[in-house]
């Protein structure tokens, strides 16, 4: 075993620990294992975290939505955090929440931020200047001085990772490897199967969703269709959706089957409209608007889900329900880690967009 980088007299002598990410739903699914597993290891160490958002703006009129973000609901209802700074989404809070955090007085704090780490260097650095602050860190090129100079602020550093064609090695392992190296807690591969702990209030709400459909005396399977992602690259078109419904109704084992087609909340309008050209019978469109747990509820209660590469395939695997995963040739680390009860239906060339997967490759996984 290589040496921690974080040396276990200061984790025993320390009373907190601050780790920063940019974290996106998917990110956090298989993050969240690793976060459990530290907590356990050091029980007496306070853990908060830094949710950075990215797309930080100075524009008003963003704030409300991003100030919404359905992650921050499930890191909150997670036992192993004390707090978390998520008011990250505009300047002025930005700065606001560096002071805070600053008059924590952090003994140690970690960055797992991928994108731009230099600059999370920095950030670790202005929230913990006496600490001990470890980070990712690329490799710097010729013209990157102000690169180097930022890197020079941390204590110790992780290699971002890559994925090698020959040798994939899956999203949860690579997380579970940073742990291992920031701290040595070894964490097997059973133990970075995604979970969800969904209260019972929604899972009753997403019960009274589907009565309200006329879904709850079906007769048929209920098939959760997501054709949404935060890239053009990772999204199917929604013609797409309703000739896929239209073909499976074609089956007798789909003949009385109902759907439920999620939607992205700034998606929601437009979808309605082209749904309701179609007029599909037993086809309703959903979109978890309130809490984030409105959507692992629903998905617990559906036969099949079929998502394209984005967090709803891995939350699939969560709650336990069979998923056909329509992606791209490109970050192979990411499919569901549940392969027996994960199919992934692949772009044909390394170029192609999820958009190009045709209606006929989807059937030919639907069972």
């Amino acid at each position: 075993m290589t040496h921690p980088l974080i040396h276990p007299d200061l984790l025993s002598k320390s009373n907190k620990i601050l780790f920063i990410a940019h974290l996106a739903l998917g990110d956090f699914t298989y993050l969240q294992n690793c976060f459990q597993a530290f907590a356990r290891a050091y029980p007496h160490l306070q853990i908060d975290l830094w949710v950075d958002e990215v797309r930080r703006t100075d524009d008003a009129t963003q704030w409300e939505h991003l100030k919404k973000y359905s992650l921050y609901d499930w890191v909150a209802a997670c036992p192993f955090f004390h707090k978390i700074y998520h008011r990250t989404y505009s300047p002025q809070l930005y700065r606001e929440s560096i002071t805070e955090a600053r008059a924590q007085d952090y003994p140690i704090v970690v960055s797992l931020a991928t994108l731009r780490p230099h600059l999370y260097a920095g950030l670790a650095r202005a929230i913990s200047p006496d600490g001990f602050v470890v980070g990712m860190q690329k490799k710097v090129g010729i013209f990157q001085l102000h690169h180097h100079m930022a890197y020079r602020k941390l204590d110790a550093a992780i290699p971002p990772y890559s994925v090698e064609r020959g040798n994939v090695q899956h999203i949860s392992a690579v997380y579970a490897g940073w742990f291992y190296r920031l701290c040595g807690i070894e964490i097997a591969a059973e133990d970075r199967f995604p979970f969800v702990d969904i209260p019972a209030s929604w899972l009753q709400a997403a019960d009274e969703k589907l009565a309200a459909w006329d879904y709850a005396g079906r007769t048929g399977k209920l098939i959760f269709i997501n054709p949404y992602a935060k890239t053009q690259k990772r999204c199917w078109p929604l013609d797409k959706v309703v000739e896929l419904i239209n073909t499976m109704r074609q089956r007798p084992e789909f003949r009385d089957a109902c759907f439920i087609v999620n939607a992205a909340p700034n998606e929601l309008a437009k979808a309605r409209k082209v749904f309701s050209a179609y007029g599909l019978e037993r086809t309703q469109l959903f979109c978890a608007e309130q809490n984030f747990f409105e959507l692992p509820a629903m998905l617990k209660k559906c036969d099949l889900i079929i998502s394209v590469e984005t967090a709803v395939m891995h939350l699939a695997n969560a709650v336990h329900v069979p998923v056909i995963a329509l992606m791209r040739q490109k970050n192979p680390e990411w499919v569901p880690v549940d392969s027996a009860n994960s199919t992934v239906v692949t772009a044909l060339r390394r170029r192609d967009w999820v958009g190009n997967i045709s209606v006929d490759q989807v059937m030919k996984s639907v069972k």
